[in-house]
């Protein structure tokens, strides 16, 4: 239910009225008690989604969902029995063999 402003165009009084979007426009200034009460038309307030849900994502197909759960566990890392992750051909080098081969000869 939205809250709407309202002012007596007699008295000056401003006031919100917390009421549903079908009620009757009120008349009756609360204040002075005379017939000149308008709405005014307000800013209103941010929408505030809550929950899990409201993502474009959320309504694909079941054929795109399979399609990208198939590609997600592609691209993950493999692990070895040892539980380290396999480096895929690519060696680093030994950090104590560069050390003591690269000498220089001044």
């Amino acid at each position: 239910m939205p809250t709407y402003e309202y002012l007596c165009q007699a008295c000056g009084h401003e006031f919100e009225l917390f009421q549903s979007m079908s009620a009757s426009v009120k008349r009756k200034c609360p204040d002075c008690g005379k017939l000149k009460l308008k709405r005014l038309i307000g800013i209103g307030s941010g929408v505030i989604f809550k929950g899990s849900g409201f993502y474009q994502t959320d309504y694909r197909s079941d054929s795109y969902k399979k399609a990208a759960e198939a590609e997600k566990k592609a691209s993950e890392p493999k692990i070895s029995k040892k539980g380290d992750k396999k480096t895929e051909g690519k060696s680093k080098p030994d950090k104590k063999s560069d050390r003591g081969s690269s000498k220089s000869s001044d």
